[in-house]
């Protein structure tokens, strides 16, 4: 049996506050151009998963799921390309998720490829948007990680502050 897994240290965003409050409106900024509430979940979940954050694939499956999402389809995240579930925008948002999250895998890490086939989909804005929102839960994955903040336990100073129930945050 695994030992008790205990975070190293409270989340870094609720020992700096001014930090938190700049991550908030950072993810607030995201839902406010016209990027679907449906494909930031995936967005979350996806990352969440290549970087290891269990906090974040706990919490953003479960803010899916109460948003609607189904389950086929959040138990296929991770197979995306493998799987029916997913429209051609939203693999397209998908592999731009993995690209920007995975930089170091390779020498062009965002290959006009990807590159195209969100453009393909998306317009400025919302590609704006998403990169924002990749970038967003990249930071938070690793304040989560570095931390080892555990799954499905949301600091006290979190649940004052409504911060697993805010549509406006991406952790």
């Amino acid at each position: 049996m695994r030992p008790t897994i205990r975070p190293r240290m409270k989340q870094p965003a609720m020992v700096i506050p001014d930090a938190m409050q700049a991550l908030l409106t950072l993810g607030k900024s995201v839902q406010e151009n016209g990027v679907a509430p449906r494909t930031l979940d995936l967005v979350y979940l996806r990352a969440s998963q290549i970087n290891g954050c269990g906090f974040c694939v706990d919490m953003h499956s479960r803010d899916a799921k109460k948003a609607g999402e189904t389950d086929e389809r959040l138990f296929a995240v991770a197979a995306w390309r493998e799987a029916p579930y997913f429209t051609e925008a939203e693999r397209a948002v998908l592999a731009l998720t993995e690209a920007a999250t995975r930089l170091s895998d390779r020498a062009d890490p965002v290959p006009d490829e990807i590159w195209n086939e969100a453009v393909r989909h998306y317009d400025e804005r919302t590609l704006a948007a998403l990169i924002i929102a990749i970038a967003s839960i990249n930071v938070w994955n690793r304040l989560n990680v570095s931390t080892r903040q555990v799954a499905g336990r949301l600091p006290a100073a979190a649940e004052a502050q409504n911060w697993a129930e805010s549509p406006s945050t991406s952790r």
